[in-house]
């Protein structure tokens, strides 16, 4: 995507959140919109499938701290409305959009944030814009693409090879990504001598621009490819296999390098970062490499103490209940939690007393038995404080 593109779209309208909603609002936002959106939801719906493009290219900016700050920063330095307010280069702007030769350090005063600034004019005007001189146009590394998958408790705690399908541009299979015929190859362009600009002098300012011979690639293809027309890449359907690590938390982004969008004239192709979504245990929860689970005992379980069978992912171990637990205890099993590069974690039982919502005739004449033979106050403290009042 251009810095043009970059700075047109508007991420936060995509995903119909505000500029200054947080970062666990957009997280919310999106899963909702991606679960609707999906593919596989939707097979055979353009609209759906350009809008889950859409919102996933929006996440991919607003849920990076980094790239979103550079994202509003360049929002904001242009404004909102794209590139009509900037210097007369908006789209009704009668003059031609070319590269003024001068440097935005001069203009922002150095330091950090006026080499970004440079950055950012070069990916607007050119690669001239903010120096003097040219750069020759070569290959050019893919962009990153972005996918989503969602997987059961069980895979994300194990790991998981599977299969993803994925629509986009791809690397032509004929050319290899050059664009030329197969036996052929693109020649550089005369005119700019591959540089893919060209230059000319106005006043006291030096101009450069685009060249119209080659397109501003620096190379000119006389015999294109017949797949691919020229672009080196063609729009494919493929299916790759990616592997999910063992211990993957909801929300993490997994990267498989080289699989994102193909470069321009072979140049590499970009990563592929998928964004992993886990739907939560019947029974178990997680908290970092531990497995956490509640288990109801009986008072007189507790009181008494017992041994009880609780479900693990790998079967069922034996839990010893010791006399006089109380409710809320966590007692844990090592070794039986989430195994991730080599250390295990361990499940964590808590135990909650379960007092009876009904009870028979005998149950409770019982029970008032015992209530007689209690001597000991469970309420000590607050005893002394209401006879102190």
């Amino acid at each position: 995507m251009s810095t043009k593109d970059y700075i047109e779209k508007d991420y936060y309208k995509a995903l119909g959140v505000a500029n200054d909603a947080s970062q666990a609002e957009i997280k919310k936002v999106y899963r909702k919109l991606a679960r609707n959106l999906h593919p596989d939801k939707n097979p055979g719906d353009p609209k759906a499938e350009a809008r889950f493009k859409e919102v996933s290219e929006a996440y991919d900016v607003l849920s990076d701290p980094a790239k979103r700050k550079e994202y509003d920063e360049a929002r904001s330095l242009f404004g909102t409305g794209g590139f009509g307010g900037f210097g007369g280069f908006g789209a009704g702007a009668d003059q031609r959009r070319t590269n003024v030769n001068f440097n935005v350090s001069d203009m922002f005063g150095g330091g950090s944030s006026s080499g970004r600034l440079n950055d950012l004019f070069d990916g607007l005007f050119g690669a001239n814009a903010g120096r003097t001189g040219g750069r020759a146009a070569g290959p050019t590394r893919g962009q990153d693409a972005s996918a989503d998958v969602t997987l059961g408790f069980e895979e994300a705690v194990r790991g998981v090879t599977m299969p993803l399908r994925l629509s986009g541009p791809a690397t032509c299979k004929t050319c290899g990504g050059l664009g030329a015929r197969p036996g052929t190859a693109p020649r550089r362009c005369p005119n700019c001598g591959g540089s893919g600009y060209v230059s000319r002098n106005q006043g006291a300012f030096g101009f450069s621009e685009p060249c119209v011979e080659c397109r501003g690639s620096g190379q000119i293809i006389d015999d294109p490819c017949p797949d691919c027309h020229g672009a080196g890449a063609t729009t494919q359907t493929r299916t790759i296999n990616v592997r999910i690590p063992a211990g993957v938390r909801d929300g993490a982004r997994v990267r498989v390098p080289g699989k994102g969008t193909p470069g321009t004239h072979g140049a590499p192709a970009g990563d592929l970062y998928v964004t992993v979504h886990v739907e939560p245990h019947k029974l178990l929860g997680r908290s970092g490499d531990d497995l956490t689970l509640t288990v109801p005992i009986t008072f007189a379980e507790a009181a008494l103490g017992t041994t009880l069978r609780v479900p693990t992912l790998d079967g069922s171990v034996a839990l010893k209940i010791a006399p006089g637990t109380p409710s809320g205890r966590t007692l844990r099993v090592r070794g039986r939690g989430v195994n991730r590069r080599g250390h295990s974690g361990d499940l964590l039982v808590t135990v909650e007393v379960t007092v009876p919502t009904h009870l028979e005739n005998q149950a409770r004449e019982t029970l008032q038995q015992f209530a007689a033979t209690q001597t000991e106050d469970p309420r000590p403290e607050i005893t002394a404080a209401l006879g102190e009042g």
